[in-house]
């Protein structure tokens, strides 16, 4: 059973999947850091000191705390404030990976248009191939 486990854990779609595991969460670090570190204070200061990180909704008369950690603690609150950064995170990593892709499959394509010309010889060996391929002709013209 340690022989099966081995060769499943060494197998390159496991071994992939855990590097992308591994960067995608530090991907996402680094994007909640833009977001919460960068663009929202920002966005902040743009409009007159907003700060989306507490805004929230109690959701009960108990609760009388400013700070969206002490509400919480004094009862249920409707956290709108978190969930809108957590969107913009969303959002972002997602533009960040649709360039990636599109990065990447324009470098595929290119490497694919790269190939080089085919020498005589070769353009002669890909006829005959091709001919070969096609079905056989009677001796009658047909």
């Amino acid at each position: 059973m340690l022989q099966e486990f081995k060769k499943f854990a060494l197998r390159g779609n496991v071994v992939d999947l855990a590097i992308g595991v591994i960067i995608g969460a530090a991907f996402g670090a680094i994007v909640q850091s833009l977001v919460s570190d960068v663009l929202m204070p920002v966005f902040g200061a743009a409009t007159g000191g907003l700060d989306f990180s507490n805004h929230f909704v109690p959701l009960s008369d108990k609760i009388t705390a400013d700070s969206l950690d002490e509400a919480r603690k004094q009862g249920a609150v409707l956290a709108w404030g978190r969930f809108l950064t957590l969107t913009i995170n969303f959002l972002i990593i997602a533009l960040v990976l649709f360039f990636v892709v599109r990065l990447m499959n324009r470098m595929l394509h290119a490497e694919a248009e790269k190939a080089p010309a085919l020498s005589k010889q070769e353009q002669l060996l890909t006829e005959i191939r091709d001919a070969l391929q096609q079905p056989a002709r009677h001796a009658t013209g047909a």
